[in-house]
């Protein structure tokens, strides 16, 4: 059915010339049956010719409406020339009226409004029931007037009803252009941020290999255990750097060098409790816990941590109201770090983290999902059954290959 549905659908034209079909014939009966009754007028070759042209007038009333109006009018007036009754094929003008008043031009709505209230009027001046007082004359007038008024109305409501449907697609379509805009310009701006901070990771990383390489070479032959230390140092640090630069590759922006602005050490896993003293000194309760046991991790998993927590407590700080709390919960793995952040306020809609951030003009989960994404991990975020917020992310201790 759904099949059948989208041929007529697609195919418009043969549907009419169908119903054009069924109403020719049912006219062509009724005239032949009628012909020489009492009351009949005008001759059935002349009745014939007419219902054919209110048959094309049926078929084609999608593809050329305003033509067919024009047509269906003209036919009446040769209908009132020639002394042809009115038969079945005179269907086809409350057809053509509803087609104009949905799709046709104003022009067109307009002028089938006026003919459908003047055409059963005179159509009853020309022929009158036999037998039928004056006031029921105007009686049997307006209640064929109604079906017209009826059909124009109708039509001129799906005009409406298509206009409204069609403004709303337009703004949807708008909207998610915008929002996919949005979205692009807010990930471009989150990966140069975040190849600026890895940038110091791994700019430190090298530093300390270098310092460490002076400093074996130095006591290379005065203390040779000391060398032998300092060369593990620069293995495992090297090490270290290589994988981040391999979750640098993804986010490398051109024209780095050409930025101006001092750069700052970056935050790890042990000043996530200096941030969280600062929220509970600004009026925010903070529940912290670690378990597991602490120990060092990759600078960008130690980054992103601290980053997301930050976020986390910021979007808490505004949109939990103002007897929100928050608990953060650090949780070593033996091969990764968790991290779960909930707070118990009215927590602000899903859509804000996503599309605007926490101020309305960061990134919001974009930023997060794109940091975690930097170090290989899993990322889950969303409203707390009974109110509130939570931030699930899972970030491994080793390199994603």
């Amino acid at each position: 059915m759904q099949r059948l549905y989208d041929f007529l659908r697609r195919h418009p034209t043969w549907v009419d010339t169908f119903w054009a079909v069924t109403l020719l014939g049912l006219s062509g009966l009724s005239v032949v049956n009628l012909n020489g009754a009492p009351g009949h007028h005008g001759s059935v070759v002349a009745a014939m010719t007419v219902s054919v042209v209110l048959g094309v007038v049926v078929a084609l009333r999608r593809r050329y409406p305003e033509p067919m109006l024009l047509v269906a009018c003209a036919t009446g007036l040769v209908q009132l020339v020639l002394d042809v009754g009115t038969t079945l094929a005179d269907f086809a003008m409350l057809v053509i009226t509803y087609t104009v008043a949905a799709i046709g031009s104003r022009w067109a709505s307009r002028l089938a409004l006026a003919v459908s209230l003047v055409a059963a009027t005179v159509a009853q001046m020309r022929w009158p029931t036999p037998h039928s007082s004056f006031a029921g004359q105007i009686a049997i007038a307006v209640f064929q007037t109604v079906p017209f008024a009826l059909a124009w109305v109708l039509g001129d409501s799906m005009r409406t009803r298509r206009a409204y449907f069609a403004q709303l697609e337009e703004r949807a379509a708008r909207l998610e252009k915008e929002r996919e805009a949005q979205s692009k310009v807010a990930v471009a701006a989150e990966r140069a941020r975040i190849a600026r901070e890895l940038h110091d990771v791994v700019a430190h990383n090298v530093s300390v290999m270098v310092v460490q390489a002076d400093g074996a070479a130095y006591v290379l032959d005065t203390a040779p255990d000391q060398a032998k230390k300092a060369l593990e140092t620069i293995s495992s640090t090297g090490r270290q750097a290589l994988a981040e630069m391999r979750r640098l590759l993804g986010v490398l922006r051109t024209g780095e060098h050409q930025e101006s602005g001092e750069y700052v050490p970056q935050p790890d896993v042990e000043q996530i409790d200096d941030l969280i003293e600062k929220c509970r000194s600004s009026g925010l309760p903070v529940d912290f816990k670690v378990e597991g046991t602490p120990r060092p991790l990759p600078s960008g998993v130690e980054l992103t941590a601290y980053r997301i927590v930050q976020e986390a407590l910021t979007n808490t700080r505004k949109h939990g109201g103002p007897n929100a709390g928050a608990s953060v919960r650090l949780v070593y793995f033996d091969d990764g770090l968790g991290l779960l952040v909930e707070d118990d306020g009215k927590g602000a809609p899903h859509e804000l983290y996503e599309e605007g951030g926490a101020d309305g003009q960061g990134h919001g989960l974009i930023g997060m999902r794109e940091r975690v994404g930097m170090v290989g991990g899993t990322l889950d975020a969303g409203p707390r059954p009974g109110g509130g917020f939570r931030i699930s992310a899972l970030l491994p201790l080793k390199p994603a290959h």
